[in-house]
């Protein structure tokens, strides 16, 4: 049940109109959503209100070698022989309550999505929230001294052409379902809205990548018609791109792939499959996920 698992830490008054998730997992690539996500959170200075027990919707103990089943564990730390911290998954909602606005950032649940959903779906229901908004990322053949394609799919016809309009692709993809896929069906019965934004990031680059993020953000602000401050966001953004030049510089392999990913970009070609780079990436070790 959603009231067994949610938990309102305190009451706030507002009517928020949409309700904005980054989820860490699969769809996190660069820290696209859950960056995306807090920057917000920060910038327009939301609070938080409540959260979703993690009791239930994960697994702690996967059998197979300590490398694999360290994904799953909780991480703890010990200091002189003392238990220091023990952190199990967060799941928090905050509130802009002067842009009428809500934020959930969580990790995905391995079990019980159903439950999950009831809780998301509580809240929404309890502060009026008429439309939810998932960002996420795949990797894909974007350079990164371009922003990111976005595609998107919808719980609703209607709302295709507003989202084509913002510039944004209309999925096509067949395989594994996400949370936030279920969230997007139990929406239409909840008599909701939602709109999953998917950026397409540079399939080379590992870790935090602020250009991205940055896009998310000037896109998301867009759909909600909320100003957004930037500016620090994009000083991080062009010193992160005048890194990666330099060292793309110096690897000419890598160089003659990312020049052809900008041509093909700039020449709107589209290719999922990622062809030769794919392969060339999992001949370096380098992973896609």
């Amino acid at each position: 049940m959603a009231s067994d698992q949610l938990q309102y830490d305190k009451d706030i008054e507002t009517s928020a109109e949409s309700l904005l998730i980054g989820l860490t997992g699969w769809m996190d690539g660069g820290d696209v959503s859950t960056g995306t996500v807090e920057y917000m959170i920060r910038a327009l200075e939301a609070k938080p209100f409540a959260q979703i027990k993690p009791e239930n919707f994960y697994i702690y103990n996967f059998p197979g070698t300590m490398e694999f089943s360290a994904l799953f564990r909780p991480h703890c730390k010990i200091q002189e022989g003392l238990i220091q911290g023990f952190d199990e998954p967060s799941n928090l909602f905050f509130a802009a309550t002067d842009h009428k606005l809500l934020f959930f950032e969580g990790k995905e649940p391995n079990l019980m999505w159903h439950d999950y959903a009831d809780c998301i779906f509580s809240v929404c229901d309890r502060y009026h929230v008429k439309r939810i908004i998932f960002i996420g990322s795949v990797a894909g053949l974007t350079p990164h001294n371009r922003d990111p394609r976005f595609l998107c799919s919808v719980s609703e016809q209607h709302l295709c052409h507003e989202v084509v309009q913002l510039g944004m692709k209309l999925s096509e993809y067949t395989g594994p379902a996400g949370i936030t896929t279920y969230l997007t069906l139990r929406c239409r019965q909840a008599g909701l809205e939602m709109i999953n934004l998917v950026a397409e990031i540079p399939a080379y680059i590992q870790g935090y990548n602020p250009r991205c993020v940055e896009a998310a953000v000037r896109q998301i602000s867009a759909l909600l018609g909320v100003q957004v401050p930037i500016h620090d966001l994009r000083g991080l953004s062009e010193e992160f791109e005048k890194r990666l030049d330099a060292l793309v510089a110096e690897q000419p392999e890598l160089l003659e792939k990312v020049q052809k990913l900008e041509q093909d970009y700039d020449e709107q070609v589209f290719d999922n499959e990622m062809g030769d780079l794919k392969a060339w990436l999992q001949q370096k070790g380098i992973r896609l996920d």
